[in-house]
């Protein structure tokens, strides 16, 4: 099994007056602009994607969305993506879909880095991911604790040069 995890692109920073909800912030319009690149770029590295997942929040979903125009199929909500929540949860979750092909999810920082930590088996976070980068693992089996194995990791400037 395969799977795909994506940072949401350039959101607008945090700002309680604006969006007192931060689920509804949303990205940038150069964000999503230069998302919509890095894209085509990850949609060319990984054109097989079976099932797409979202968080919730509204950046993510935005981010999810850029990702269909560009080839992927359209997201599905999946709420235990949204910030906060914990690795063993999200894995579950995933370990409990049924698909044959490659899995993306599209989420937040640091819950996208924990996750990867968690099923690499390692105790902390190797790496950070950018607004708009990419990591694959690769599973034997399940998607499970300390089963993944990193493929690549990719910062949205190497996705849009893939495109």
């Amino acid at each position: 099994m395969k799977l795909i995890l994506v940072r949401h692109a350039v959101a607008f920073e945090r700002n309680a007056k604006r969006w007192p909800d931060d689920s509804q912030r949303p990205l940038t319009k150069r964000g999503a602009a230069t998302f919509r690149k890095a894209a085509g770029g990850l949609v060319k590295l990984c054109p097989d994607v079976a099932l797409c997942l979202t968080s919730p929040f509204r950046r993510a979903a935005r981010t999810a969305e850029l990702l269909a125009q560009a080839g992927w199929p359209k997201a599905r909500l999946l709420p235990e993506l949204e910030p906060g929540v914990d690795p063993q949860s999200v894995a579950h979750a995933l370990a409990g879909l049924k698909t044959k092909g490659p899995i993306a999810i599209v989420g937040h920082e640091p819950a996208l880095s924990e996750l990867t930590a968690f099923l690499l088996g390692l105790l902390h976070p190797p790496f950070e991911y950018k607004k708009g980068g990419a990591a694959v693992l690769d599973f034997p089996g399940a998607i499970d604790k300390g089963q993944g194995r990193l493929q690549w990791l990719a910062p949205p400037k190497l996705l849009r040069r893939a495109r």
